[in-house]
């Protein structure tokens, strides 16, 4: 199976609908807030319905990459905060542990 292209589909020049959909896709965000306000900006942006088809789908996809980045973040810090959480309310050893 050599061909892999879908029949009848016009392929996209390359970077089309990156301006209107912010950075590329794939690229990752330089913070979790970053990509919230990336993701904030998308939001705006198709629902001002200025996009064409192709830039709202371009903007669906980056915004589904970003909910999953950020998904991944929030659950790295619940992680953290459980470990954190685990090491703080250890009960305190006493003296009578200690006999």
């Amino acid at each position: 199976m050599a061909n892999t292209a879908i029949p009848n589909r016009p392929e996209a020049p390359a970077g089309a609908g990156v301006s209107a959909a912010g950075p590329a896709a794939g690229e990752a965000p330089a913070s979790y807030e970053a990509a919230v306000a990336e993701l904030e900006g998308l939001v705006a942006k198709m629902e001002g319905g200025a996009l064409s088809l192709e830039d709202s789908l371009s903007a669906y996809r980056r915004g589904s990459q970003l909910v999953s980045y950020c998904q991944q973040q929030l659950e790295k810090v619940e992680q953290q905060v459980r470990v954190l959480d685990g090491e703080v309310l250890k009960p305190l050893a006493t003296d009578e542990d200690d006999a």
